[in-house]
């Protein structure tokens, strides 16, 4: 078992293990047991009653987070046009409308956080599956990255203003920053129930029996903080 510091064990110390608290005083609590000297990411993990094996039991979806994640976020737009026009005037930090930008993607450049297409574009985009795909980049429609000329703009002011995607991996987790260390609890608190909201409408039909099996908030590098799903 990893030893952990002094620091970590006097953070434990104020959690009780076995207690599943009620999502705001686990949020109070992830703030005092936060102690790195940086400003550290609260995230949620939730176990879920699904079979990720299951085509019809997957999830894969976004959320606007109404005090965003407290970091800037680098949004790239792959359209021409019109879309190109857009996502400009919008404030994309990128528009890749030419062959250079994506031979340079290609080439391993990846200086931003958010990538979204014109389904136009798409045709180009899928020859960088190998470089966006395993670091989660690859413009979807299901995660509200592919989207027609004319909805650009709302798409880069989303993904700027803090909008998350979320998923079920192959162990049936599913991770999601919600927040700094630094928000004060309100507004963390207000992002998680946004989360959780999102995280319900997108329960698959095909989902039996308990849909949320456990959920722990922790702060980066911090002791996990059972939250009673029954509550949140």
């Amino acid at each position: 078992m990893a030893k952990h510091g002094k620091k970590y064990l006097a953070a434990l110390a104020k959690v009780d293990v076995n207690k599943n608290y009620e999502p705001r005083e686990a949020i109070k609590l992830v703030k005092e047991t936060s102690y790195t000297k940086f400003d550290g990411t609260v995230e949620v993990h939730m176990r879920m009653g699904l079979d990720p094996r299951q085509a019809d039991q997957q999830i894969r979806d976004v959320v606007v987070l109404p005090h965003g994640l407290g970091k800037t976020v680098r949004v790239l737009v792959f359209a021409q046009g019109d879309g190109a026009i857009n996502a400009r005037n919008a404030g994309a930090d990128t528009v890749a409308d030419d062959d250079e930008t994506l031979s340079k993607i290609q080439g391993g450049w990846l200086d931003f956080d958010v990538a979204i297409a014109t389904p136009d574009m798409m045709g180009k985009v899928g020859r960088l599956g190998r470089v966006l795909g395993p670091r989660g980049l690859m413009p979807n429609p299901k995660a509200g990255t592919v989207v027609n000329p004319e909805d650009v703009s709302r798409a880069v002011m989303e993904a700027k203003a803090g909008r998350v995607e979320f998923r079920l991996d192959k162990t049936a987790n599913i991770h999601v920053a919600v927040g700094k260390t630094s928000f004060d609890e309100q507004k963390l608190y207000e992002n998680f129930a946004a989360l959780m909201e999102a995280i319900k409408k997108a329960r698959p039909a095909a989902a039996k029996g308990n849909f949320i099996k456990r959920i722990t908030i922790a702060s980066t590098m911090g002791p996990g903080i059972k939250v009673d799903p029954n509550l949140a």
